[in-house]
């Protein structure tokens, strides 16, 4: 079970971007995510006639590590970790270490 999701908001812990906040996009395979507004590089592209692309200096979101991110809580404002809680029908949820409450799937 992922414990950071499509959907979830997180806040990046470490490397140059440290601090800034953004919701996952894109789950690029079982340890890279791309998080939105974050991790912003300058690619340059060239001209497709064919596709009517105009060549230039385009920003691009990249993939980084899930292990440069947290989970943001909500209730506390902080970076928080998250843990697997089995229930009594057998369905596991994700929950704060902190506080203990489920994480809402978004």
């Amino acid at each position: 079970m992922n414990k950071i999701r499509k959907g979830d908001q997180v806040i990046v812990i470490a490397g140059r971007d440290k601090g800034k906040r953004g919701v996952v996009s894109l789950r690029k395979d079982d340890s890279h995510i791309v998080v939105d507004g974050v991790n912003l590089v300058k690619k340059h592209t060239k001209p497709n006639p064919m596709k009517g692309e105009a060549g230039g200096i385009v920003e691009k979101t990249m993939p980084m590590h899930q292990s440069n991110v947290a989970i943001f809580n909500a209730t506390s404002g902080k970076a928080d970790r998250v843990g697997i809680k089995l229930l009594a029908d057998g369905k596991r949820v994700r929950v704060y270490k902190s506080s203990g409450e489920e994480i809402k799937a978004a």
